[in-house]
């Protein structure tokens, strides 16, 4: 039934990543359940996998317990594929309704103080290249995520006023590799203004990547992307995690991955008093509750 769901709807309906990471799921899936009849699966099969999901040791990276959102996006595919399955008249019900998640392992979450903050920011300044420097200022002030970063065209930026459209994403798929695509939600199509210092430093960026085109010349494959490879070409979506790990190893400043700086723009956006709903808006979330619980 799965396979016919892929096959059917997700591909025709879905984002290829989005495919992906539901496909990433059917491995465990397949292997607990996959064997009964979409007919005869109970509640009870659905919430005996669910449960063994919180079991230690089934994170084969840390050797604990799945957290409670992964255990949530597993029960979320199994639900999803039964309802296709309502619709095409191949069953009256759906089980899931009637399964609970696991409190599960929560991850702690690590957002920089104010001090922190400002150190980054001097780090970069002395030892950063002025293509890191730049991306990294962006992604502070902005609170975009990494593949609206990557996908940015300078004609999104207005220079003049500060004002940023975002209207589309870099993703990787390994079947399709670096693709650019709408964003995540209608609400991600959005406009955002950020502050005069930081369209300084694009500014330099500019300068400099100018500089770079110019001294390239036929080999400089243009895109119009303001973060790109040597060549011009869209850079790769874990360039930036690995620069960043890099950059905090050599300087021994604490390392908390990309998705750090979304959660640093929404506590200094919510700390400056913006209410929960404009910065939704900011944020490009679909709604409020998921800035909230941010």
């Amino acid at each position: 039934m799965s396979e016919e769901w892929f096959e059917q709807y997700a591909k025709l309906n879905l984002k290829s990543t989005t495919c992906t990471r539901q496909r990433q799921l059917t491995k465990r899936v397949y292997k607990a359940i996959g064997h009964i009849r979409i007919d005869k699966l109970t509640a009870r099969d659905i919430q005996k996998f669910i449960n063994s999901l919180a079991g230690e040791g089934v994170n084969e990276h840390t050797g604990k317990p799945l957290s409670h959102k992964t255990m949530v996006h597993y029960l979320s595919f199994i639900s999803t594929v039964l309802d296709y399955g309502i619709r095409m008249d191949m069953l009256s019900d759906n089980p899931c309704r009637r399964v609970t998640v696991p409190k599960g392992s929560k991850k702690k979450r690590h957002i920089l103080t104010m001090e922190e903050t400002q150190h980054f920011f001097t780090l970069l300044d002395e030892h950063a290249t002025i293509k890191w420097k730049a991306f990294f200022t962006l992604i502070i002030y902005s609170g975009m995520r990494r593949g609206e970063m990557l996908s940015l065209e300078w004609h999104d930026i207005d220079l003049q006023t500060g004002v940023i459209h975002i209207e589309r994403t870099s993703n990787y798929t390994k079947a399709r590799e670096i693709y650019t695509d709408t964003p995540k939600t209608e609400s991600s199509v959005r406009f955002i203004k950020v502050p005069m210092n930081v369209i300084d430093v694009l500014k330099e960026y500019r300068e400099w990547q100018d500089s770079e085109i110019r001294r390239l010349g036929s080999k400089w494959n243009e895109t119009d992307r303001l973060f790109t490879k040597w060549d011009g070409r869209p850079m790769n979506l874990q360039s930036p995690y690995g620069w960043l790990k890099e950059f905090c190893e050599e300087h021994s400043f604490p390392f908390y991955g990309i998705h750090q700086f979304r959660h640093l723009h929404t506590s200094l956006l919510i700390g400056a008093g913006i209410d929960p709903t404009t910065v939704s808006g900011v944020l490009g979330h679909a709604q409020v509750s998921t800035t909230v619980f941010l």
